[in-house]
């Protein structure tokens, strides 16, 4: 089986996940490195032009990690992750959204 893109984590997103406990970490990282592998809706799915969401149920709890596709460098598929939180309701929340599009801009600005 393939890869189909690398990821790497922005500062916010790598604090999520350190703030959790190891058991719900380590199934979040197994379903973004499962994700690279295979297209699956239940573990990589698009919200908007730009942002995609990670996502993980694990103990009952929905866990997810917003992030966008960097394609500059035709050599790697790069889909970088801005930040995670835990989903309390059906839709996602608009100013997490506004958040992972605001650490897109700044990531490419910097770039």
């Amino acid at each position: 089986m393939n890869k189909k893109f690398d990821v790497a984590f922005l500062d916010d997103a790598i604090s999520f996940l350190d703030s959790l406990d190891e058991k719900s970490r380590n199934k979040i990282i197994y379903n973004i490195e499962l994700s690279s592998y295979k297209n699956d809706p239940k573990l990589f799915k698009k919200i908007n032009d730009h942002i995609w969401e990670f996502r993980t149920l694990y103990n009952k709890r929905q866990f997810r990690l917003l992030a966008f596709w960097d394609t500059e460098n035709r050599k790697n598929t790069l889909v970088v992750s801005t930040h995670g939180f835990v989903k309390k309701t059906k839709k996602i929340p608009k100013d997490q959204i506004k958040r992972a599009e605001l650490l897109r801009k700044e990531y490419f600005d910097a770039k």
